[in-house]
């Protein structure tokens, strides 16, 4: 092995091997295990949320294909209807053209061109991130069976009466021209106005307060609180909509909150969602003022007609001011919504779409996760599914583009709609309705990208017709995303699941956190704070990651900010850590918690992780070099600290299964980290010198096997979160250990059974331990040079200590650098000597010529403080009634058997003050 760990060599060859062997094809194996990967978007690059969720099921995925399942992690993209038809249209807008200046066909041509062209960003870049995805069954969900399966279900809820054309309010995005769903409009608080209008009744006017005068021209209406003793009087008489000369109702309804502005509002069924329900419980006429780009329309009067939104609301201003009608204007903040691809403030918009009705869906959803078919982990998000789905509302499906699933409904000149899966299927139905061919017009319309993605579990499995991975995969075992897509996908993949296969299509939902940067702030290009994945993979120079930070800016004055935090954070831009430094970290950040904050800074101790794995495993092939295969007879007993490493390596493994299990891979990164970082590395490996430099041929052999057969297990157990460099070192120490295999990927997954317990070799080491802690601890408060070799003395030793210090005289020694080792006989004063204490034996290193009495006096009365703050601690939990009567009896005893050491520890403690002030005095 080279003496340097350097990922860059190893990780695309060895990446390129595993893929090249078709390791990431489900084997034949009776049991299946399988996880449908999130569809990213084909527009996109992986960012920091895509690589925490991708190793999260990276893990997952290896370790059930280690454990013998076949698995299917089911790769594959989104065809992104806006975000990717605004790629390309920004790219005509560049050469001076527009989407409209090509036909329909032309266009989506253009688009397919450009996803052939860049749209395999994403699987490179999952590649570099370890991802065991099985490649050969990749889908896009306009692929031509993907798009099958969109029409047959499109055709079959609307066979079922589920599938309804009405007109409706919508989000509506005037730039695009297009519905919206909720999770594509942000909505920030922003400064505005509040605008106090008069609304002449009779010779008199009642005052509405809106922020919106521009949609008064749409009013159907003037609203107040039946409640409102003010306006109860006016309930039923009629005012006159000022500009447009119309007379509309004064009606009441319990919507309006008598608290805001005046009490009375102004009510614009068709420009404003909860004014669409006043309207509708009051059967109040729907008037669209706006035309699809925003601007009036002819149901205004002439002079407005044609302007923009919001040039319109300046001239209605002045002329209502002009004709006294505006009693005050008043600052207000609200929330703005705005489209999240063109930042354009969203309409909401009266027009005919297309839509599902979700109830009797929602119904059998919500069913299927109170019965327990499909849980939530952590638990507590089921209430957030409750929620949504006891207050849903119609789904629009519906979208006003060109790339996407073209909605299958035929128009005749009659406007009679023909739903079926082919062009001739619906010129048989016409021909049946008509008696003669008809000319038929294919909607224009396509669907919401939601809708084909709702279908991903069982359409990249061969749906609708029958196959064998529908039989095999369905459902599958774990869905992983983020919370903030609970509704918008993980709703709608159990409700179209339960509806077209009769089952649900995941058994657990994994809900992890949103990635953040350090301070906890949301990771975005405004803000500068934005990692590439693959600049913590390979590093990057600080001229390359400014370029990065400031291009392509929408708002470049913020550039100068972020170039200087930039340059303040990577002064020498980051480092490459590697792969499995960054996906460890990532493990390790994986909380059950709403919120995940990366640093820096943990990559960086995790790429020191990789490093003592590599010196551990240069370390092991040292002890192997030139031994041989020793033969059974020259083998020795396993020594104390053999049969220590192998429990402790089982109770690791036990840790792993039990952290996989229930979804807490910062308990799994946990575990391995200990175990590998402190008991092998910094313990076994020192314990295991002596012995392979000692004469003993049959001990040296034992040692170098457990070494060999404990480095081997943890590659194994520590593979599906750092997939490279266990690879890389295991087909090296693989044959040492006697195991055979082509790679570490289809190797068994390590069990607790080949690793038992050995409840007396830990009660040993832990001994051992604590000896050698107590006089290191000593030597680095005394400043004793690590090659100085120090005497021990042992005081008030009982017979168990005093036999655990004779028959482990050597290893004390060698750990903890003692050059003698003797207990103290019975009555036998102790010199001066600083102290430590282990249970109820103290351990002495005499002082004559290594300490100033002093300074150890001010380090024995240190200790003792330390020891007080505990003793306060522990007592004061006991004297709680509450603690004592309501936590796990377990956890009361643990605490009384604190409280007890550190008494015991006290009181040897004082004894050893009294000792050193006694040396001196003289």
């Amino acid at each position: 092995m080279d003496k340097v760990y350097s990922p860059a060599e190893i990780e695309q060859r060895l990446y390129r091997q595993w893929e090249a062997a078709g390791y990431f094809a489900p084997g034949q194996s009776a049991r299946g295990y399988a996880i449908m990967i999130p569809p990213p978007n084909v527009t996109g690059t992986l960012h920091m949320g895509h690589a925490f969720q991708d190793t999260i099921m990276d893990a997952l995925t290896r370790m059930h294909r280690m454990q013998g399942a076949a698995t299917l992690w089911q790769p594959g993209t989104d065809h992104a209807g806006i975000a990717t038809q605004m790629v390309v249209e920004r790219m005509l807008n560049a050469e001076g053209k527009r989407r409209t200046d090509l036909t329909r066909e032309a266009f989506v041509e253009r688009v397919w061109a450009w996803k052939e062209q860049s749209g395999g960003t994403i699987s490179r870049q999952m590649r570099r991130l370890g991802a065991s995805v099985d490649w050969s069954r990749e889908r896009f969900t306009l692929d031509p069976e993907l798009s099958q399966a969109v029409t047959e279900a499109f055709v079959r809820l609307h066979e079922q009466g589920l599938i309804y054309r009405g007109e409706r309010l919508v989000n509506w995005d005037p730039v695009l021209r297009t519905a919206l769903s909720d999770l594509e409009v942000l909505s920030e608080e922003e400064e505005g106005k509040l605008w106090y209008l008069r609304y002449p009744l009779g010779s008199s006017w009642v005052v509405v307060a809106t922020t919106r005068p521009e949609t008064m021209l749409g009013d159907s209406a003037v609203a107040v609180n039946p409640a409102d003793e003010r306006y109860r009087h006016l309930i039923g008489h009629r005012v006159r909509l000022p500009l447009a000369g119309r007379e509309i109702p004064i009606i009441a309804d319990s919507f309006v909150d008598p608290a805001f502005g005046t009490g009375c509002v102004k009510i614009t069924p068709a420009h404003d969602f909860n004014d669409y329900a006043v309207g509708q419980r009051h059967g109040l006429p729907l008037i669209n003022i706006f035309t699809p780009d925003a601007h009036l329309n002819a149901l205004v009067p002439e002079r407005f007609r044609g302007l923009d939104r919001f040039e319109a609301r300046v001239r209605i201003v002045e002329e209502l001011e002009r004709d006294g009608l505006i009693e005050r204007v008043e600052p207000h903040k609200l929330m703005t919504p705005r489209g999240d691809r063109t930042g354009a403030v969203i309409e909401p918009y009266l027009t005919l779409q297309w839509y599902v009705s979700v109830a009797p869906l929602a119904a059998e959803a919500t069913a299927a996760v109170e019965s327990g078919r499909v849980k939530f982990v952590p638990a507590n998000w089921d209430k957030t599914f409750y929620q949504w789905m006891r207050n849903i509302q119609d789904w629009c499906i519906s979208r006003q583009l060109w790339w996407g699933h073209r909605i299958p409904a035929w128009y005749d000149e009659q406007g009679n709609i023909f739903v079926a899966r082919t062009a001739a299927a619906a010129a048989s139905a016409a021909r049946a309705k008509h008696g003669h061919e008809v000319a038929l017009r294919q909607d224009e319309d396509v669907l919401d990208t939601w809708f084909s993605s709702g279908l991903w579990p069982f359409s990249t499995l061969g749906w609708p017709a029958p196959s064998a991975d529908l039989a095999r995969f369905y459902p599958t075992d774990v869905l992983v995303t983020g919370f903030d897509i609970i509704f918008f996908w993980v709703a709608r993949m159990i409700m179209l699941g339960l509806r077209f296969m009769g089952d649900v299509p995941f058994r657990e939902v994994y809900i992890h956190g949103l990635v953040r940067d350090a301070e906890g702030q949301k990771m975005s290009k405004s803000k500068g704070n934005v990692i590439d994945p693959l600049d913590i993979i390979d590093g990057i120079d600080l001229a390359s990651l400014l370029a990065k930070r400031t291009s392509g800016l929408m708002q470049p004055h913020l550039a100068a900010g972020i170039e200087k935090a930039t340059r303040k954070q990577f002064p020498d831009g980051i480092p490459a850590y590697g792969t499995d430094a960054l996906r460890f970290t990532f493990a390790s950040l994986a909380t059950q918690s709403r919120d995940i904050r990366f640093d820096l800074g943990r990559v960086a101790g995790y790429r020191n992780f990789c490093n003592k794995l590599w010196n551990a495993a240069r370390f092991v092939l040292m002890a192997w070099e030139n031994a041989g295969s020793p033969t059974p007879a020259a083998r020795a007993a396993a020594s104390i600290g053999d049969r220590w490493i192998r429990s402790r390596l089982g109770a690791a493994i036990t840790a792993v299964d039990s952290a996989f299990r229930d979804y807490r891979f910062d308990f799994a990164a946990t575990a391995v980290y200990e175990f590998a970082w402190y008991e092998l590395c910094d313990w076994y490996l020192e314990i295991a010198k002596p012995v392979l430099q000692s004469q003993d041929a049959a001990a040296a052999a034992t040692t170098r096997e457990t070494l060999a057969q404990v480095l081997e297990t943890l590659l194994r157990l520590l593979h599906p979160l750092m997939p490279f460099i266990t690879e890389e070192i295991w087909q090296r120490i693989a044959p040492l250990a006697g195991v055979a295999g082509r790679s570490i990927v289809v190797a068994p997954w390590p069990t607790p059974g080949d690793f038992p317990a050995d409840a007396a070799a830990e009660a040993e080491m832990s001994w051992v331990m604590q000896a050698v802690l107590g006089i290191r601890q000593i030597r680095g408060e005394m400043d004793i040079a690590p090659s100085r070799r120090v005497p021990l003395l042992l005081q008030h030793a009982g017979e168990r200590d005093l036999a655990l210090a004779q028959q482990h005289r050597a290893l004390l020694a060698h750990l903890a650098g003692l050059e003698s080792v003797r207990a103290l006989g019975a009555g036998e004063a102790p010199p001066p000597a600083a102290a430590a204490v282990v249970g109820e034996l103290s351990l002495l290193v005499p002082m004559q010529g290594l300490i100033e009495p002093t300074s150890e006096l001010q380090r024995l009365e240190r200790r003792v403080q330390k020891i007080e703050q505990e003793l306060n601690k522990a007592r004061g939990k006991l004297a709680n009634d509450s603690f004592v009567h309501n936590a796990p009896p377990e956890v009361v005893v643990q605490e009384r058997q604190r409280l007890a050491d550190f008494e015991r520890t006290r009181a040897g403690l004082a004894r050893h003050i009294e000792q050193v002030r006694a040396m001196a005095v003289t």
